[in-house]
């Protein structure tokens, strides 16, 4: 494999360190958060970043369709596991600690890309190959969906203690944060398991996640901007 060039594997790490960092801040301020935020929290100098990228919205799109690359990836490695039920638990595991959910304040915010709409919808059919691959073997409840596993992993994505924990830099309970999740996420997959009473009402369509994103925001519903 050929190595990067050392400008362009530069700007790979700092696009990961400002997506990290876009997770956290947003996670407290919304849709609201300010690029200098994000910039001084992931190390990477403002000036540098706006150079890269022409507005907030275009940062913010990109950081979308990394974020969706690590959905990609998570389903594709649940998918290399021989036993179904295994595959799911790794995919919905993994999507919780990358706190898959944490970019969803900008649905609605900012305008959905070519390759934003192209990479969501690889990542749902990957997610629903693992949904009825599980199906399929019966270690999944029948009434469970692909939907209901999105809305899962959003949920579970979203720690208030970790985040106050991160807060007040309380490092050294960040961990036992992390595992008192891993136990959080264990319960939650018991559940999905074929033995439980059926749920309750109708099941969640696809558009209860992917409307929010199409979405075009107003003068009066878009968050002021923040530099």
């Amino acid at each position: 494999m050929a190595r990067k060039a050392p400008r362009h594997a530069e700007a790979e790490r700092n696009d990961h360190a400002l997506l990290e960092a876009a997770k956290k801040v947003l996670a407290v301020d919304g849709a609201h958060a300010s690029v200098a935020t994000i910039a001084a929290r992931a190390g990477v100098g403002i000036a540098s970043l706006y150079r890269r990228y022409r507005s907030k919205d275009e940062l913010f799109q990109h950081l979308c369709a990394l974020s969706l690359d690590q959905w990609i990836s998570a389903a594709e490695r649940g998918l290399q596991h021989d036993d179904p039920w295994e595959g799911l638990a790794h995919y919905i595991g993994a999507c919780v600690e990358f706190s898959g959910g944490s970019l969803g304040p900008l649905a609605g915010t900012i305008a959905v890309t070519d390759e934003m709409a192209a990479k969501f919808t690889r990542s749902e059919e990957l997610m629903r190959d693992l949904v009825d691959r599980a199906h399929a073997a019966g270690v999944l409840r029948s009434d469970a969906t692909a939907m209901d596993i999105s809305l899962l992993i959003e949920q579970l994505g979203k720690s208030p203690l970790i985040e106050q924990l991160d807060r007040q830099g309380r490092a050294d309970l960040i961990e036992a944060a992390h595992n008192a999740r891993k136990r959080t996420i264990a319960i939650a997959l018991d559940g999905l398991r074929p033995r439980h009473p059926q749920l309750p009402g109708t099941a969640p369509s696809p558009a209860l996640l992917a409307e929010r994103w199409e979405h075009t925001p107003t003068d009066s519903t878009r968050p002021p901007e923040r530099s």
